[in-house]
């Protein structure tokens, strides 16, 4: 839950005090002084919040109030203060009396902060502006100096390169001297070249056909002496030659024939 409001806002009068309600605050602190500030405005018999009674009294009615800008030993209080404390304006015045946390901030907004940077002061971190241009020019000229980053495709390749083993190359390295060796030598590669002569089916062909049973130009033995020389051969028993290819109806055919 939020707190709760300081009084009913129903009846309560806004705007800028009047000389009257001046008098009736003033008079009611001076002699009872203060006290809880959400009780004053009914004790004192003023149709105000409880919060702008202590803000007109704190900022404007309190007697030890100072008027006017601050001096300039309160200005360099102020500056010293604000290296250690920052923004925190109600602790800063605290340290000065007669002045206020509302006072204060806005004298630093308009006069303080603007003398600061006119000497090269920054107000913020209180250091000279001169170290900071200074220190972020070397910080530059530091990244410039360093050197271009490789880009991904140099990174994988350099990676591919480091990954092969030292075997592989030394067997790349031997099959390419091999080749080298070959491709130099060139009466090994007229003799490839020459020695490779086409088989002729024909040579290898010895089975009887019409074209060259009569013609027989190579100096092969025909169909008919090779029948001869198996037929001359049957007093011994074909089965002694480890012959077995020949069944019983062609065997007969090949008596006929001789």
């Amino acid at each position: 839950m939020g707190r709760q409001p300081c009084c009913d806002k129903l009846g309560v009068k806004k705007g800028p005090w009047t000389t009257e309600e001046d008098k009736k605050l003033i008079n009611f602190i001076l002699t009872n002084g203060q006290c809880c500030w959400r009780a004053v405005p009914k004790l004192a018999g003023l149709k105000r919040c409880g919060k702008s009674c202590r803000l007109r009294w704190t900022n404007y009615l309190r007697p030890d109030l100072k008027r006017g800008l601050l001096t300039e030993s309160e200005e360099q209080l102020v500056i010293d203060l604000h290296a250690r404390l920052g923004n925190r304006w109600s602790k800063i015045a605290s340290r000065l009396p007669g002045r206020t946390d509302n006072e204060i901030k806005n004298h630093w907004n308009t006069h303080i902060k603007k003398k600061l940077l006119k000497i090269g002061i920054d107000p913020v971190t209180h250091e000279s502006l001169n170290k900071q241009v200074s220190s972020k020019g070397s910080s530059t000229s530091d990244a410039e100096n360093l050197p271009p980053k490789a880009s991904n495709d140099e990174v994988r390749n350099s990676d591919e390169n480091s990954s092969t083993s030292p075997a592989e190359n030394s067997s790349s390295c031997e099959d390419s001297i091999l080749m080298d060796s070959i491709c130099s030598d060139e009466s090994l590669i007229n003799s490839l070249w020459l020695d490779e002569t086409l088989l002729n089916d024909a040579l290898w062909d010895i089975a009887p056909k019409a074209d060259n049973i009569n013609n027989n130009d190579m100096g092969l033995p025909t169909w008919e002496d090779n029948c001869a020389w198996l037929l001359e051969c049957q007093d011994f028993g074909i089965h002694d030659f480890g012959i077995n290819c020949f069944s019983e109806i062609e065997f007969n055919a090949l008596q006929k024939g001789h």
